[in-house]
């Protein structure tokens, strides 16, 4: 192997690996972390219910409880993207589990909405970096083959938290006036878990390579392979030459627009907002609704809880097709069904229709997620590959910020059905921009 190879070579053998017992250990490390920032999201949506009834707050209050942790949440993806890119991958991953863990743990004493609101912003802080970070480190390790797979399973752990939370709503909440401060007490525990991370996952080989650490990279890269059982090389494999970065390319955000990538990062921040629109003004306020068409505060928290779990077939569905069917055509596929998903619970009369399209709506929107979360740090090289997944996640979180403030507006206009009509459109619009993105089924990722 020539000099000029070796970085190229890591990079390749990796990719040549079948999936071992080291890819299961980062992605059930990864997956725990995202599992842990699921369930701080979906709290927060029982605890709005709770506050509701316990604080009396305004339909407005709440509004701005929930939109201040995306408000943090979009400023946090689009600068731990760029960190990522800068000091590693593992770093910044560990670093956001610490201060969103941190973060809600304080938020548990807050005595006042105001507060409340300033601690839903650090945490937003944290939450919003950690998502794109995670998928990009597990995307450098996954082999092309499945890797689209992989990283849907990644995001199941999504459902998996998402699960937790309405666990801990139905059972933590309801059961005193402090209730929803024992959950957001329990929502502490990616601080202590964020130890685990810095310490057990590795760096990402791509990225110890972009920044000339060699023997880092090589020992990560052996390590994997000794657990697929391969010998490694008898020799050091030595370092490339150092390459030029291009003058256009110095500036991470501005190259996320050069012009042989511009039209995939317009397409990649145009569904990344209107799947966030939709996503999050359904589910932040799904318990509140409830409680509002008429239900008790209890009953709400227990259909949520069954609406959520459909979207663990969700997530097993499209990760099977996303190998078979490829990136645009599985996520444009579950876009069109989450609209129609939402059109059909906005006209839902009785309980059984209710939790049915809930239940439609959990399975092909978070579906979608999956397929979204595999194909956004596809198609950037490295040097940027955190900066445009997170670039793209900051500007879904913008859309997360407007959709809590719009829903008491629709609804105030034209109830349910407006609301959830206009969470469809979003969907269509999605599911259209689904067909300008690159489709990188099976290819290595571009160092």
């Amino acid at each position: 192997m020539t000099t000029t190879d070796a970085g190229t070579g890591r990079s390749a053998r990796l990719d040549a690996l079948p999936f071992t017992r080291e890819h299961r250990r980062l992605l059930v490390g990864s997956g725990t972390g995202w599992a842990l920032d699921a369930m701080d999201v979906g709290l927060i949506s029982f605890v709005l219910a709770q506050l509701a009834v316990q604080w009396q707050a305004t339909s407005t209050e709440l509004s701005f409880i929930a939109s201040a942790g995306f408000v943090g949440m979009a400023i946090g993806a689009g600068l731990g993207g760029l960190l990522a890119d800068r000091i590693g991958r593992r770093q910044v991953f560990a670093l956001t589990l610490l201060i969103y863990g941190l973060a809600t743990g304080a938020s548990a004493l807050s005595g006042s909405i105001a507060v409340l609101i300033a601690w839903r912003f650090v945490v937003g802080l944290g939450l919003g970096a950690e998502l794109p970070v995670a998928s990009t480190l597990v995307s450098e390790f996954a082999p092309p083959r499945i890797r689209g797979r992989i990283i849907v399973f990644l995001e199941s752990f999504w459902a998996v938290g998402w699960t937790l939370a309405a666990v801990i709503g139905f059972l933590v909440v309801p059961a005193s006036a402090d209730g929803w401060r024992w959950a957001l007490a329990i929502g502490a525990a990616p601080a202590i878990y964020a130890v685990v991370v810095r310490l057990g996952l590795p760096e990402s080989v791509r990225f110890l390579e972009s920044k000339g650490r060699h023997r880092e990279a090589e020992a990560t890269v052996r390590r994997f392979e000794e657990s697929a059982g391969l010998a490694a090389p008898s020799a050091e494999v030595p370092a490339p030459a150092p390459v030029p970065v291009p003058a256009a390319a110095k500036s991470r955000v501005s190259a996320l627009w050069s012009p042989g990538l511009r039209r995939r990062t317009g397409a990649l921040w145009l569904v990344w907002f209107c799947v966030n629109f939709s996503y999050y003004g359904a589910f932040i306020w799904l318990p509140t609704i409830l409680v509002a068409s008429g239900f008790s505060l209890v009953r709400s928290f227990a259909y949520t809880l069954i609406i959520t779990v459909a979207q663990l077939p969700g997530y097993a569905a499209s990760a099977f097709l996303i190998e078979r069917w490829g990136r645009r055509r599985t996520l444009a596929v579950f876009l069109a069904g989450s609209a129609v998903s939402a059109v059909l619970f906005g006209l839902a009369g009785d309980t059984m229709q209710v939790i049915a399209a809930g239940m439609l709506l959990s399975f092909f929107n978070l579906g979608a997620w999956g397929a979204l979360y595999a194909v956004t740090p596809e198609i950037y090289p490295t040097r940027i590959r955190a900066t445009g997944a997170g670039w793209a996640a900051g500007i879904g979180r913008i859309a997360a910020i407007l959709a809590p403030l719009a829903v008491p507006l629709l609804r105030d206009v034209g109830g349910t059905s407006l609301l959830f009509a206009v969470f469809a459109a979003f969907f269509v619009v999605a599911a259209l921009g689904a067909f300008g993105l690159p489709e990188k089924q099976g290819e290595a990722l571009e160092d």
